[in-house]
């Protein structure tokens, strides 16, 4: 059964080489991301800047996202090398679970928009002027590639490091953490319902200074964010419960990644939003965004907090099986 892992943690031939090749393909694609985001403060510091950015705020954004994007490259070499490098658990867990949650929730977002022809026009996040295509084009590599990457190689690794988390069925566990999951719930309920309404065209709590700004992409962007949420909400239900008969990896790595969406966007926009880089406007109020984007943020570590409870108790069954 040289393709199937087993219960020790080992894996066989063929997931090995998925992992390697995932994490390599996704330190290799976000490379190309990295080379434009040093291209452009490279321009910037000769004073090519977006007409309404300042240079130092298009300065310090993209350093930002440079130290981003090669926090990401090391991330993905990790993976391919697998056991070869033993990295501490937490940092590991910390940095996949923002990575992940940046980009994974972005295939489903990046298909649906490839066929209605969404962002066409779309500058990476940064604002500003249109970017050449050579640079946009780039940049969707890099992005789509790293999801990809992360997609396949962050659950063989977290399979064989940690394969007590991802082995057997929910029914066969106990309950763990079950009001910490209704919290985060409860707490992502707001912002999932809100994003939902956007998504569909409705203006609750939108500025019409601004309402200009929830174009066809934003509202897919809002739409695959709601549907992340939901997700992760019942993925950690289901975990601290366990009452479902699911195998256990499926919620697990769902919850994962959908805490991990909600707390990186979140924090990024709680970020903007407080900050307001180069004159920022977001299309909902400002109070309503940082509320809304303050509440994913304590939703998806609530999520976070839900699902290592349930792994510390399923490695602890374990070795005492063992």
């Amino acid at each position: 059964m040289t393709g199937s892992p087993d219960a020790s943690g080992a894996i066989g031939t063929r997931w090995d080489t998925a992992r390697r090749v995932g994490g390599y393909g996704a330190a290799a694609s976000l490379s190309l991301y990295l080379v434009v985001k040093v291209v452009w403060i490279a321009a910037a510091a000769l004073g090519h800047v977006p007409a309404d950015f300042g240079g130092a705020d298009w300065i310090v954004l993209n350093a930002v996202t440079v130290g981003m994007s090669a926090t990401g490259i090391v991330l993905g070499l990790v993976l391919a090398r697998g056991g070869k490098w033993r990295i501490p658990a937490a940092p590991l867990v910390f940095f996949t679970w923002v990575s992940s949650g940046f980009l994974i929730p972005l295939l489903p977002y990046t298909l649906v928009g490839s066929v209605l022809g969404a962002g066409k026009e779309d500058t990476g996040g940064d604002g500003g002027d249109v970017a050449p295509s050579w640079e946009m084009a780039l940049i969707g590599i890099g992005f789509t590639g790293m999801a990809i990457g992360l997609a396949i190689a962050l659950p063989i690794y977290m399979r064989e490091r940690w394969p007590a988390a991802f082995l057997g069925r929910l029914a066969d566990r106990r309950r763990t953490a079950v009001r910490r999951a209704r919290a985060a719930a409860l707490l992502s309920a707001a912002p999932t319902a809100v994003w939902a309404v956007w998504a569909a065209g409705g203006g609750l709590g939108l500025d019409p200074a601004h309402h200009d700004l929830l174009d066809l992409n934003t509202r897919l962007l809002l739409g695959d964010s709601a549907l992340w949420t939901v997700l992760g909400a019942w993925s950690v239900l289901a975990v601290a419960s366990a009452r479902s008969d699911l195998p256990a990896w499926l919620p697990t790595a769902l919850g994962f990644t959908a805490s991990g969406s909600l707390f990186a966007w979140g924090g990024w926009k709680l970020a903007v939003a407080l900050l307001r880089p180069g004159g920022y406007a977001t299309a909902e109020y400002p109070a309503v965004a940082i509320v809304l984007n303050a509440l994913a943020v304590a939703g998806g570590v609530l999520m976070l907090s839900t699902l290592l409870d349930s792994l510390r108790a399923a490695g602890t069954r374990a070795a005492g099986r063992g």
